[in-house]
């Protein structure tokens, strides 16, 4: 019944049900003043007694002068909490929604229900983990992987306001190698399969051609219940992916469970390594170097440990994953003391949504302070997108994405994962659990 209230708020407009908001775009003259008792603006200041102005789905000011809200703004009065910008998951996979009743067994594990829907049930059916991302306070994501371009589909529709959900900057297809046997009769090539040079280059063309926003590539083995990481493609044609990518001005974010794809992923110039677990020194170095951002998506193989039995994994590779997220978190912990960049992602599928941000407590972990943990989703997070002057931060001139948690999440990075309370995206209000009053 709750989900059946949360989707009619968001298809008849109504405002908040069950402290999910439907999402309407502001006009452009619609000011709005938000109160914080403390605001964390990434920017280096920790404000008292703050009022950010919002006006359409921009931040015209941040302040603390009451006599600044313009006559007429509409007032929300959040001084019970703290604000922080909207945070940003730079590893998701929007698309690989599953459905799941609290208390209750699945009707079929995870993975047979991905393949039985086909991709208008399964792109209509991801909304709903899209309003479970916002939850989590995530606004923006940035989604590596998605099958006959479900990904750009979601992303479009959030964009013209037909589905509720966090700004997508989306892959299309990742490219990988070929990795299916050969059957008699007709075998076309699967989206993103390349193999060589040339047809790395034809498969980034045409990720770009298709409208992606960036280019993914799979340089090791290593997904789901499989924590392997041999090197797939050879240095030449990561080398090929990464210089077409940003001859388009793309960025590319190259996946390597194990050491040597990411050695060369580093050494091609790619913009973000994905999960890299067991990296020598001399990467490490090299990436503090250059300045490539690190996502290890600790997380994510925590939540298959956990829910192995439902996503419908064989039995008995519980130990060899529980090793590899110790190897992952002391190679994290490594490239932190190293001064390597770090941007969150939860690498989120099937039930996973929501929980997005339980990254940041690893990075805890792994020696950051909750302030450089939430950096992670916020400022550098943007500089990977390359939306440093729009996203990340609570400014003029930046998007309107604002969050409410309850506490100090400075104090405690527990309060940013589980206290969030109120979330804007672009000016609306799309959660309120606060019973904020309104004038």
């Amino acid at each position: 019944m709750k989900t059946m209230k949360i989707l009619l708020a968001v298809f008849l407009g109504a405002s908040c049900v069950g402290g999910i908001c439907a999402q309407e775009k502001p006009s452009a003259k619609a000011v709005k003043a938000v109160r914080f008792g403390r605001l964390w603006d990434a920017k280096g200041k920790l404000w008292t007694n703050a009022i950010v102005i919002v006006e359409g789905d921009r931040i015209r000011a941040v302040t603390t002068d009451a006599a600044a809200i313009p006559a007429g703004a509409e007032t929300i009065d959040l001084s019970k909490y703290t604000g922080l910008p909207g945070l940003i998951d730079v590893h998701t996979h929007m698309t690989i929604y599953t459905e799941e009743t609290p208390g209750e067994p699945p009707i079929e594990p995870m993975l047979k229900q991905l393949t039985n829907n086909p991709p208008a049930v399964e792109v209509f059916l991801a909304r709903k983990g899209a309003l479970r991302t916002l939850e989590a306070g995530v606004t923006t994501v940035r989604d590596l992987g998605a099958d006959q371009y479900m990904d750009i589909a979601m992303r479009d529709l959030i964009n013209r306001g037909e589905m509720v959900g966090p700004r997508m900057f989306v892959v299309g297809y990742g490219l990988n190698i070929t990795n299916t046997p050969y059957k008699p009769g007709i075998n076309p090539p699967a989206g993103g399969i390349a193999d060589g040079v040339p047809e790395v280059l034809r498969a980034v063309r045409q990720q770009i051609a298709a409208g992606a926003d960036l280019i993914k590539m799979y340089a090791s083995t290593g997904t789901d219940d499989d924590v392997t990481g041999f090197q797939t493609y050879n240095y030449e044609e990561i080398k090929a992916a990464v210089d077409a990518a940003h001859k388009f001005g793309k960025k590319i974010a190259i996946h390597s469970y194990g050491p040597d794809g990411a050695r060369d992923a580093v050494r091609a110039g790619t913009d973000s390594l994905e999960h890299a677990t067991d990296m020598d020194d001399a990467t490490i170095q090299e990436m503090a170097k250059r300045g490539t951002f690190y996502v290890p998506t600790i997380d994510h193989n925590r939540y298959y440990l956990d829910n192995w039995q439902k996503i419908g994994y064989a039995n008995g590779f519980q130990e060899k994953t529980k090793a590899f997220i110790e190897r992952n978190l002391e190679t994290a912990r490594k490239a932190h003391k190293a001064g390597v960049k770090f941007a969150m992602g939860s690498d989120a599928i099937y039930t996973m949504f929501g929980q997005n941000t339980r990254e940041l407590g690893w990075f805890v972990k792994a020696g950051m302070t909750p302030e450089q943990a939430l950096r992670t989703a916020t400022t550098n997070a943007a500089e990977l997108l390359g939306k440093e002057r729009e996203l990340g931060a609570v400014a003029p001139g930046y998007f309107a994405d604002l969050v409410a948690v309850e506490g100090d999440p400075l104090a405690d990075i527990n309060v940013a994962i589980n206290n969030v309370r109120w979330v804007m995206k672009a000016g609306a209000v799309v959660v309120d659990k606060t019973k904020a009053q309104v004038r």
